[in-house]
């Protein structure tokens, strides 16, 4: 129920966020067409390509560019030959029939189609005799020949033919020449006429030639005066500068953004009910989730809308590692996913580009973190953040060649490094507010947390000495096991540094504190009252963390640390004391409260706290009695149940065991013993063998829950020796 409030509150405010425009407040409502009522003034220096100015250059290219002809078409050239030579032939018919009389003979000659020859013209040729005859019919082929093997033009027809009695042969005389101008100047064609296909590449080529026009208005200049008809020019600038108030419509400015931000929650939420179901039933972190997406949402609507440099310095990366470092970092791949795709929603410049860019720029962020996220992790993240922004960038704006030529390139590429400092930074403070705000652990302050100089480590160190050194052993054999498995290394090691801080509470009852020749202050007390006085370190642990604000991760470390496992020693103290009484023990009042163990790390820091008690206890002579004691007790808390509640797998509880025995191996190695030693420590051998097993017991009792006692006697030479 709690989860479903929460994705409906998120809904809504997504909704108003992605629809509420956060526009400039001096904003003019002008028309194409209309005065000027005031003069409109540039808030701040822009650059934008001129639809209209760019437009305008294309047009004075194509006009530039004049038609194109074909090459001369000799076809033409010999057909009109071809027709000179006809008309001759029919002429020279005309002129030798016989039978026909002089006007005849005029009226068939000026009948001749293609040809419009004068009267007097016609009158020269019926009279002239054959040898006069034959020079003009030669002159006019070589003549007709000769111009067309020139490129003539449609247009330039008449201009040949006025060159035509120019071209005659100066010793032809005139009255031959007149009749050769006649016969062949209508004979004149065009041989070259316009190539559309040609002309058209030609003023394509010159309009794709043309870059952009990039119109520059600076502050404050006036882009309309007071009085002026504003025209194209004008309102595309008030446009550019964003002054223009757009109308409201409900289907672009309501409907569709709340269908989106919609569609993409539904999508959320079935991806977390089928790969996150733990995140729906974590009422804390599914806030903190809504509320990290609903901030960079608004982010995202101040930067992304406001210019074409500023969207490139949007912090996705920042979101990501946030998420995941506090959540989860698969989730942290679709919500990177999911605000590339708004964000190129509300882009008004180069949406593609920019969806692309942040969708790299958040995956990279993840990727760069790791498993196992440190402080310097998110440093370096935010290096591969501005190295890959700046590819993206390249990539999008500019050509090999021109990159370092090209000034507005350089200047997003400066902002695309500044947007991977800015995202780890943001991201390291958002972490340390978040983790103090909500009580969850981050990296941060885990590692400030794990510094040897934090007053409650110093207390524990000058307080309790022996369980600093527990504590240290613990921390080492736990982060060993996790870093095998792919668990927390860094949190698993901070909880061993804190995790029995509560025997700071009463340093004296836990046998590593006691100095040595100090009896036991546990042989003069009731066992049921030494077992809550044992088990007291874990609520005392709490209240010191409570205390210092630790957080819940560590709590969880301390309560966790022995499940509800049994004190079995000072119980089985008071089944021996109720038989003699003939009285019945409470078993509940020797148990640790709990819980188990709910994560991987609380449960390799349950067997990494008994296993480095156990073998210290048993002082082990080979690797292989370590091997076995170590095994001995995972398989006894595995079969107690105490955990049932984690993810550890066998796969991971061999992995956990085969590191504790490699560090306690290095630890408990066989030394060489001088004969002074060996001397002492069989007198040490004579004495406890003399003295009770019970009493050998009770003088070092304990506090954690070791193995099943009855199965660690099966160890050579050892002997059940517990402490907490």
């Amino acid at each position: 129920m709690k989860a479903i409030i929460i994705v409906a509150l998120f809904v809504l405010a997504g909704v108003l966020v992605l629809v509420y425009q956060f526009a400039p407040t001096d904003v003019v409502d002008v028309h194409l067409g209309e005065v000027a009522t005031m003069s409109i003034a540039a808030p701040q220096q822009i650059s934008y390509v001129s639809d209209i100015e760019t437009e305008t250059a294309r047009e004075r290219a194509r006009s530039a560019v004049s038609t194109q002809f074909t090459p001369p078409d000799p076809r033409v050239a010999r057909q009109q030959v071809t027709r000179l030579r006809k008309i001759f032939e029919y002429m020279e018919t005309v002129r030798a029939d016989p039978y026909a009389s002089l006007a005849d003979k005029f009226e068939w000659i000026d009948a001749i189609p293609d040809i419009n020859v004068p009267d007097t013209v016609i009158d020269q040729i019926l009279i002239m005799d054959e040898t006069n005859w034959a020079a003009v019919k030669k002159e006019s082929l070589r003549l007709l020949d000769t111009i067309l093997r020139d490129e003539i033009k449609e247009t330039q027809v008449l201009a040949k033919r006025r060159e035509l009695p120019n071209k005659v042969a100066l010793d032809i005389p005139q009255d031959q020449a007149d009749v050769i101008v006649a016969i062949t100047s209508d004979l004149i064609r065009a041989n070259t006429f316009p190539d559309e296909a040609k002309t058209e590449a030609e003023r394509q080529a010159a309009v794709d030639a043309v870059e952009p026009v990039v119109v520059t208005i600076e502050a404050n200049e006036v882009v309309v005066p007071a009085g002026r008809v504003i025209g194209a020019r004008e309102l595309e600038k008030i446009e550019a500068l964003g002054l223009q108030q757009p109308k409201f419509s409900w289907i672009r400015d309501f409907f569709a953004p709340a269908t989106l931000v919609v569609v993409f929650t539904i999508v959320f939420c079935i991806y977390m009910v089928q790969y996150t179901p733990k995140l729906i039933k974590d009422a804390k972190r599914l806030i903190l989730l809504a509320l990290l997406v609903l901030v960079f949402l608004i982010i995202a609507k101040v930067l992304i809308p406001n210019g074409v440099v500023l969207p490139y310095m949007y912090p996705i990366a920042a979101l990501t590692m946030m998420i995941a470092v506090l959540i989860d970092a698969r989730l942290a791949f679709i919500i990177a996913t999911i605000m590339a795709f708004l964000s190129g929603y509300i882009a008004t410049e180069r949406p593609e580009e920019l969806v692309i860019y942040l969708l790299f720029s958040g995956w990279t962020g993840i990727l760069a973190l790791g498993r196992r996220p440190r402080i310097n992790s998110i440093l370096w993240a935010g290096m591969y953040v501005g190295l890959l922004n700046t590819i993206i960038i390249t990539i999008f704006n500019a050509d090999f060649e021109s990159i370092f030529g090209n000034g507005s390139v350089g200047q997003l590429m400066l902002f695309g490094v500044l947007n991977g400092i800015f995202s780890s930074g943001l991201a390291l403070i958002g972490l340390f507010a978040i983790g103090n705000l909500f009580g969850l652990t981050t990296s941060v302050q885990l590692m400030d947390l794990g510094r040897p100089t934090q007053p409650l480590l110093r207390q524990l160190l000058l307080k309790a000495p022996g369980t600093y050194h527990h504590s240290l052993m613990v921390s080492n054999l736990a982060e060993q096991a996790a870093e095998r498995i792919g668990a927390d290394s860094l949190l698993v090691r901070v909880m061993a540094y804190y995790h029995d801080i509560g025997k700071m509470q009463r340093p004296y009852f836990f046998i590593e504190n006691q100095p040595e020749g100090m009896s036991n202050v546990h042989e003069k007390l009731d066992p049921q009252v030494s077992a809550q006085i044992i088990i007291s370190h874990v609520t005392d642990g709490l209240d010191l963390a409570r205390k210092y604000r630790l957080p819940g991760s560590l709590k969880n470390g301390i309560a966790q640390h022995h499940g509800t496992s049994l004190v079995r020693f000072f119980f089985y103290q008071a089944m021996e004391a109720a038989k003699e009484g003939g009285t019945e023990v409470d078993e509940a009042k020797f148990h640790y409260p709990g819980p188990k163990p709910q994560t991987r790390e609380t449960g390799i820091l349950m067997l990494a706290d008994v296993s480095e008690t156990t073998v210290r206890a048993l002082k082990p002579r080979s690797a292989a009695e370590i091997d076995e004691i170590v095994q001995k007790a995972i398989t006894h808390h595995l079969d107690t149940g105490q955990l049932d509640e984690c993810d550890l797998t066998i796969s991971d509880l061999h992995n956990i065991r085969r590191a504790f025995v490699d560090i306690l191996q290095g630890i408990h190695h066989p030394r060489i013993k001088y004969p002074e030693q060996v001397k002492e420590e069989e007198q040490q051998a004579a004495q406890e063998a003399a003295s009770s097993n019970g009493k050998e017991q009770a003088g070092a009792p304990t506090t954690e829950t070791t193995p099943a006692s009855d199965s660690l006697k099966s160890v050579p030479g050892s002997r059940v020796v517990r402490r907490e």
